[in-house]
């Protein structure tokens, strides 16, 4: 009876379904951002500064309990991470802005872009050209994004323009991992993202304040619902189970927020999408999926 009652325990591994749970619920949150980000009533760059500000001291309590080092950084890699924390801040203000103009849906399949686009550095970087799945995804990236961009176009220029912000995002994101990439396996993420914070927010103020938008909010909820669940809840959920899932199953699990997204978009405000528009969705998180499966082991995910 004992060795029945272990092989039956056996039978579910319960430390891969947390793991599997964490993932998942950690895509979740991330969907939510969008939505937080339309509901605050500051500016959509002042929403990203309070994000990365507010949640400042809880990602130092992070390091700290992951055992990650805050101090005795060299100079080069100071200047490595000031350089990508403006790639960062450049990150969050375009994709903020963008979210304003572009339906939901969209606004998180084209911020997630950085894993196509850190496809296309590999092959630059290999002076390679792309072979087997790496040719669906590139179809499948620039089919998917053509209708999409077509649709928004038909809708208004000012959609269209949300697109490109979204996308510019996708870019900056994919700058700042690549240039990060060496030291945060030296330094680890927490560690990283506390600096690149404390380089990144003052320039997210400076832009919001160039820009002429209200910084303080006189709603405060929509503002900490954003960093609790983008900040801690996703990034955390996220780092605690990245590492012991392949790129494939990382992938699928993406998926997740712009399916969220979009059913957000549809029953708050009302973003019909035409059989078109989900066709094009498919065929772009096809070939999110594809780059996260193809991609190098040393790409990371969205932080």
């Amino acid at each position: 009876m004992e060795n029945d009652g272990t092989s039956q325990e056996k039978l579910f591994d319960w430390k891969a379904a947390l793991l599997l749970a964490a993932l998942l619920c950690g895509n979740v949150a991330l969907a939510l951002g969008p939505w937080l980000v339309r509901l605050t009533d500051t500016g959509p760059v002042s929403a990203a500064f309070w994000r990365l500000f507010l949640a400042l001291p809880f990602l130092v309590v992070f390091a700290h309990m992951a055992g990650q080092k805050l101090s005795g950084m060299p100079r080069k890699t100071l200047v490595l991470v000031a350089i990508g924390a403006f790639a960062f801040a450049g990150d969050l203000a375009s994709w903020h802005i963008g979210i304003g103009m572009t339906r939901l849906g969209n606004a998180t399949l084209f911020g997630n872009a950085g894993s196509i686009i850190l496809l296309f550095w590999g092959f630059i970087i290999a002076r390679a050209l792309p072979r087997g799945a790496e040719w669906l995804a590139i179809v499948c990236a620039l089919a998917g994004a053509g209708i999409l961009l077509g649709r928004s176009l038909e809708i208004s220029a000012e959609t269209f323009a949300g697109d490109l912000f979204c996308i510019t995002a996708g870019l900056l994101y994919a700058v700042y991992l690549l240039t990060l990439q060496g030291e945060r396996a030296r330094f680890g993420s927490w560690s990283l993202l506390v600096w690149v914070s404390i380089f990144a927010a003052p320039v997210l103020l400076v832009l919001a304040l160039a820009l002429g938008e209200p910084v303080w909010p006189t709603n405060w909820t929509p503002i900490v619902a954003l960093f609790i669940t983008s900040q801690l809840i996703g990034q955390g959920l996220l780092v605690y189970s990245l590492g012991h899932f392949p790129p494939l199953v990382i992938g699928l699990a993406l998926l997740t927020q712009p399916a969220i997204a979009a059913v957000i978009g549809y029953s708050v405000f009302g973003e019909v999408l035409t059989p078109l528009d989900i066709g094009g969705m498919v065929l772009l998180g096809s070939a999110l999926v594809v780059a996260r499966a193809t991609q190098r082991k040393n790409a990371k995910h969205r932080l």
